[in-house]
């Protein structure tokens, strides 16, 4: 079926004619119109259809999926390294690759979802998904790396489609008191394919000596991941589609009644730069997502250098990171729900992740592997569960410019960081240990946190 088209994002002035009790967001007082009576605001109807609970499941499955192949080299980075004979840093680029994908095509991707919808951007985002998976089963020879980088990067081309979606499927088809949560099980879907990331290639993948052997377990993987991608992708084709018939609240409702008019990406993205606050976030943003990429990417490495030979409970070490990342990323999302607390929930998540990464940094080399655990629990809750809140805030701050525009920014910045902070995370922990390493991030996250309580 033909994309139903887009609407632009309503002008303020068509903002201020929303009754207050309907906002899907909490506004500053002085963003509200003070003495217009409210028999005089116009109501729209509206309508919440079960389907939409449908459309985020798959988009969850999908993301996941993705995100399952981001890191399921990294986590098996030393055997990688001898299967295919090359070395640390580039396996580290099989990671990386998806954020240097990211960083010049976001702005015409971002461009497509605001002009055609997210039926187009979904059968995009799942269809390179399912496509790098198969150009991966033909890479399993050990003089084939390139065919591997091949299929990795497309699947990175596919992330590009897939990580600015959660906002705007929250608005465009979930209540006003259900955005936030929306949007947390939209990022959800993302954080569980990184956990399962973790926890399954070093137990399909284990570490034996015979090459034969070593692509058999390779091989395992690499079917079983595209099977999953080529039936989600069946999936989206079949169910996915733009926008429900009856707008989902009042603030869609407005954009629907409200006349056509030209819409500029660029202007939109102008408007956005102009903002301080906004580009406040963007760096603080950067700087908690790059640091999270950076730890998860070379997780394998500061483990293996402490703990010789447990590249299982390095996987487990990650799935604990990402679990209670999780974990922390709903219970956020239910809380903005209720208290459309903004700034000061990312404050406070913010000062957490900083606080978190500086104890995991002490304990990683005590020797007792139990505490390393815990102490990376402790920072996933926080650091991953400040996703979703960055990204619900970034749109308060930005409304009425579009979502898919706020959060392609904010990943922008993400990928760039994510890039800088793994390479020279990366050569800290090579020439002077862990420690130092992770004091590198835990810098930057304080300067960071610093940004946000501007």
């Amino acid at each position: 079926p033909t994309p139903a088209p887009t609407q632009p994002p309503p002008t303020p002035a068509q903002r201020h004619s929303l009754p207050r009790h309907s906002l899907p967001r909490h506004r500053p007082r002085h963003s509200l119109p003070r003495h217009r009576p409210r028999h005089s605001l116009p109501r729209h109807r509206t309508r919440l259809y079960r389907r939409r609970w449908a459309l985020l499941l798959l988009f969850s499955c999908y993301s996941l999926c993705n995100a399952f192949q981001w890191i399921q080299y990294g986590i098996i980075n030393n055997i990688i390294m001898k299967y295919y004979s090359v070395d640390s840093f580039t396996i580290d680029w099989l990671a990386m690759i998806y954020f240097l994908a990211y960083i010049p095509l976001i702005f015409p991707v971002t461009w497509l979802l605001d002009k055609r919808g997210l039926r187009v951007i979904a059968l995009c985002g799942a269809g390179l998904n399912c496509c790098g998976a198969w150009i991966k089963i033909a890479s399993v020879r050990p003089d084939l790396f390139a065919v591997t980088f091949l299929g990795q990067t497309v699947c990175g081309v596919a992330q590009v489609f897939i990580l600015g979606m959660p906002s705007r499927i929250a608005s465009v088809w979930f209540g006003s008191k259900e955005v936030s949560t929306a949007c947390s099980i939209g990022v959800f879907g993302n954080q569980l394919g990184v956990a399962i990331g973790f926890l399954l290639p070093p137990m399909l993948v284990p570490n034996v000596d015979d090459l034969d052997q070593l692509s058999y377990h390779l091989n395992v993987m690499f079917y079983g991941t595209a099977a999953v991608a080529s039936l989600l992708f069946i999936l989206v084709i079949l169910v996915f589609q733009d926008e429900p018939e009856v707008p989902p609240s009042q603030a869609q409702a407005a954009i629907h009644a409200s006349p056509s008019q030209d819409y500029s990406y660029l202007q939109s993205v102008y408007q956005l730069i102009k903002s301080v606050p906004f580009l406040l976030l963007v760096v603080s943003y950067g700087i908690n997502t790059g640091s999270y990429y950076s730890v998860s990417t070379l997780l394998n490495k500061m483990v293996l250098i402490h703990y010789p030979g447990e590249e299982v409970n390095a996987g487990r070490i990650g799935l604990t990171i990402v679990v209670a990342g999780m974990v922390g990323s709903i219970i956020c999302g239910f809380w903005l729900d209720r208290t459309k607390t903004y700034k000061q929930t990312t404050l406070v998540v913010y000062f957490l992740s900083f606080a978190g990464m500086l104890v995991f940094s002490f304990t990683l080399n005590v020797g007792l592997i139990w505490v390393v655990f815990i102490t990376a629990g402790i920072m996933g809750f926080f650091m991953t569960g400040y996703l979703p809140v960055g990204f619900e805030f970034g749109a308060e701050i930005t409304y009425p410019e579009s979502e898919g525009t706020s959060s392609g920014l904010l990943n922008e910045a993400a990928q760039v960081f994510g890039i800088m902070f793994t390479i020279s995370q990366g050569k800290i922990i090579d020439y002077h240990g862990t420690v130092p390493g992770n004091i590198f991030i835990s810098a930057f996250l304080l300067v960071g946190c610093v940004l946000t309580g501007q």
